[in-house]
């Protein structure tokens, strides 16, 4: 399989324009137009990752963090940090990052975390984009309708809610005359025609449309076909990230720190106390790895407690006099995003055919420990 067949699959799932602003997401080393047979799923790139690629024989390593956040000024192999660049190049392996994308969509980190730690009703934390809808009306040859149905559905139209593959089909009577110059797949030049047709209406997210109207185009049997592309007012998609949503049951602060710790498989972790420390926890607010900007947020959304990484010295002293409870787990809790990954890559596997391997990177690229 092509790397970048994989890799546009990815994307229907986590896409780029999901990423913040400045977000360095995508392909970072190596190229995409290749044969790839082993592809490997990692949160970092570490000398140790790659020497397990290496080892592997991978031919493509998708990871969670970007391995070029900020500009090289040297690409030396002298100097552990850059040599591995050198040797992913020199073995051929391609990498490509989703960050920000992967905590954002719907079915991504964030809303994982609160899968484990049992909490329901979420929305996101804070608005990133929203992506409006549009109607696609296609007229197309009776017998060609179901197979036109099952392409537009395979490029992502018709994904409402719950739903996949919605539609709506009406019949009718299409009417043409091709002049000298057409090549019609039913009729003849200068022959008035008619044809039995359905209308088959979808809708889709706008920036879907590209690959949308190319799989109709592909699907359609007409030399020219007839289509339509309505803009839509209403069934606008909105994304954030981060995510906050309830307990089922109120829990001790006490209580609550340790199913943290026990969900997230952790030596420790650090804990901001309010002032008042007994309030219980029912409201919680999540942003796996460096969230602590977005605190604000958590309280403006009445969270008790807000859960994320890094936390600074000084923005935890702000936090503290806010009444909020915060605990920092660390960065590595996104390690969750490697089996889960590697999950849906088999599940696409068997949708679609593919004769690959899939693994998840065994190397842990934690540096803290607790002693």
């Amino acid at each position: 399989m092509q790397g970048s067949k994989f890799i546009q699959r990815f994307n229907q799932y986590c896409p780029e324009w999901l990423a913040e602003e400045g977000d360095p997401v995508g392909l970072h080393i190596g190229t995409l137009n290749k044969e790839v047979d082993r592809i490997m799923m990692g949160l970092d790139v570490r000398p140790a990752v790659v020497e397990e690629a290496i080892e592997k024989k991978i031919d493509l390593l998708i990871v969670k963090h970007p391995p070029i956040f900020r500009p090289l000024s040297r690409l030396t192999t002298d100097d552990v940090q850059t040599k591995m660049y050198a040797d992913l190049i020199k073995n051929d392996i391609a990498v490509y990052a989703a960050h920000t994308n992967m905590d954002i969509i719907h079915n991504g980190l964030n809303d994982w975390f609160c899968e484990m730690l049992e909490v329901v009703d979420t929305s996101y934390l804070i608005h990133t984009h929203t992506v409006k809808m549009k109607k696609l009306a296609v007229y197309v040859p009776q017998t060609d309708a179901k197979k036109m149905r099952e392409a537009l559905a395979k490029a992502g139209a018709g994904e409402q809610g719950n739903y996949q593959a919605t539609s709506f089909t009406v019949n009718g009577t299409g009417r043409f005359t091709p002049n000298e110059e057409a090549n019609p797949t039913i009729g003849s030049s200068n022959v008035p025609e008619q044809v039995q047709e359905s209308k088959i209406e979808v809708i889709f997210p706008e920036t879907k449309q590209t690959d949308i109207v190319a799989a109709m185009l592909a699907a359609h049997p007409y030399e020219e076909p007839a289509y339509d592309i309505y803009h839509l007012d209403n069934l606008a998609e909105n994304f954030g990230i981060g995510r906050v949503g309830e307990l089922k049951e109120a829990m001790s602060t006490e209580d609550f720190i340790a199913k943290v710790k026990e969900v997230f498989v952790l030596e420790g972790l650090r804990v901001v106390y309010p002032h008042d420390s007994k309030k219980s926890i029912k409201r919680v607010a999540i942003c796996g790895g460096s969230g602590e900007k977005f605190y604000r947020d958590a309280l403006a959304a009445n969270a008790d407690v807000y859960i994320t990484g890094d936390v600074y010295y000084h923005t935890a002293h702000d936090m503290q006099e806010t009444g909020m409870l915060v605990i920092d787990p660390g960065h590595y809790i996104e390690s969750l995003c490697k089996e889960k990954m590697v999950a849906l890559f088999e599940q696409w596997k068997n949708e679609e055919g593919w004769k690959v391997d899939f693994f998840v990177s065994e190397t842990s690229t934690n540096p803290f420990s607790f002693k």
